[in-house]
């Protein structure tokens, strides 16, 4: 062992300070730059991983501003869908409103169809009708003006009831007293065809049932006879 009072010993015991102190600042001067390189590393971490932040927060602000965008679009596309269905609705209606009127239409046209051929057969069967009584009229003015001095006039009703062309049978030769004194009966034809008596002058009570009977014979030359007989009956009274 050395001694203490060797006098290298300071010398050695001062180098061994100096290296341990070397040794000391070197690993001091690694660890300071290793803590500056782990600063400097960290740094830059925090940087990058910021940076990224605000990047993923720039993505997510557009992806939110992009979903917003397809939602209000969306939300009109909707709306115009509602509209434009509304708007079908409303012509499917329509369309459907006009088949029915078509149809009624369809339905009216027939029936004035049907009506209409209803009104030529009553017509056609009151020309027939009219002929025949034209036959009687004529069969009557020979049997009554030629050879019993009957006139037949035509006059128009003028009120609402005897409207239309009337029909007067004049009878003269009733009265011995007065051989041309004016026995009259005014008739018609109503719309079906039959005969309607409208007046006599003088009155004859009994002319209803005559024209009854008229109606139910349709022989008009009869229906004469009889009214001229109640005229020299009631002249006679």
């Amino acid at each position: 062992m050395t001694s203490i009072t060797d006098p290298n010993m300071s010398d050695r015991f001062t180098n061994a300070m100096e290296e341990i102190h070397n040794k000391q600042l070197k690993v001091n001067g690694e660890i300071i730059d290793t803590t500056v390189e782990l600063c400097q590393s960290h740094r830059q971490f925090v940087k990058s991983a910021l940076d990224t932040c605000l990047k993923k927060c720039k993505d997510d602000e557009m992806l939110f501003e992009t979903i917003q965008t397809f939602k209000r679009d969306l939300q009109q596309k909707s709306a115009s869908l509602k509209e434009k269905q509304h708007s079908i609705s409303e012509v499917i209606s329509e369309i459907q409103q006009k088949e029915m009127q078509k149809d009624k239409i369809i339905q009216k046209i027939e029936i004035l169809k049907e009506e209409q051929s209803k009104r030529k057969e009553l017509i056609r069967s009151q020309n027939k009708a009219n002929k025949d009584r034209l036959r009687n009229l004529q069969k009557a003015r020979l049997v009554f003006q030629d050879h019993l001095g009957m006139e037949i006039r035509t006059i128009q009703g003028k009120t609402q009831l005897v409207k239309g062309e009337k029909l007067q049978f004049v009878f003269r030769h009733i009265n011995p007293a007065d051989q041309d004194s004016a026995y009259i009966v005014t008739m018609g034809i109503k719309e079906d065809g039959s005969y309607q008596i409208v007046s006599s002058d003088p009155s004859l009570e009994c002319l209803p049932v005559l024209e009854k009977l008229l109606q139910e014979t349709n022989n008009l030359p009869a229906f004469l006879a009889n009214v001229r007989k109640e005229f020299i009956s009631q002249a006679r009274c």
